[in-house]
């Protein structure tokens, strides 16, 4: 049985969810507010996660940030009555694979869980991505390796790393690493984000980092 770990607020529209997705084979564990949700996120592991935004205590924006930023790629739909364009911007920056805005039809969700979860557990990779002839990559515990011995990073640097190896080519702009290194207490540094990547550059190569001039980096591997 798939897992899936829902957040709303709302008590009636909560176990109307439940009860369907239970209904159609899938367990379900709840939150109704953002603190509540972070205990249980960090105890525990889930197939996906479905989450409203406007919740008590902590957003569901920032919950899912923060969640990214440990490296965390369990997929995530955000449930909203949001439905600005700057809301699913933000929503995708993220981290969220999914959007679904209130109302919606059960089926909806459902069908949108089930492509999800298939897309999850059909996708093969690599366990240990080569940077370069002695450099390597660990995806599932998130190590860098020189020469198979782990390699010691800082903590904005290895979440910084984990950033660029889920997006080999991809140009990444700064308000996106911002989004996903810095937590909603910590303020974005553009001078900051220079030393992470200096020191990175440092390690694993100046070449394996491009700057982009007025867009951000992207990452990529010999």
């Amino acid at each position: 049985m798939h897992n899936i770990f829902l957040l709303e607020d709302d008590s009636n529209l909560n176990e109307t969810i439940v009860e369907f997705l239970e209904d159609n084979g899938y367990g379900v564990q709840v939150a109704y507010d953002g603190l509540e949700a972070k205990d249980i996120l960090y105890e525990s592991k889930f197939d996906i996660l479905l989450l409203d935004i406007n919740v008590p205590n902590i957003n569901g924006f920032d919950i899912l940030r923060d969640f990214r930023a440990d490296g965390n790629t369990t997929p995530a739909i955000f449930i909203t009555s949001l439905n600005a364009i700057d809301d699913l911007e933000k929503g995708f920056n993220v981290g969220c694979d999914d959007y679904i805005r209130k109302p919606f039809e059960l089926k909806e969700l459902l069908l949108r869980v089930d492509t999800l979860i298939k897309k999850s557990f059909s996708q093969t990779r690599q366990n240990i991505l080569d940077i370069s002839d002695t450099l390597k990559y660990n995806i599932d515990d998130n190590t860098l390796l020189l020469d198979n011995s782990s390699v010691s990073l800082g903590k904005k640097e290895s979440i910084l790393l984990k950033i660029f190896m889920k997006n080999i080519d991809k140009i990444l702009t700064h308000e996106y690493i911002y989004s996903n290194i810095w937590g909603f207490d910590e303020t974005p540094s553009e001078a900051s984000l220079r030393t992470y990547i200096k020191n990175l550059r440092k390690i694993i190569g100046k070449e394996s980092i491009v700057s982009i001039k007025k867009q951000g980096y992207k990452f990529n591997i010999k």
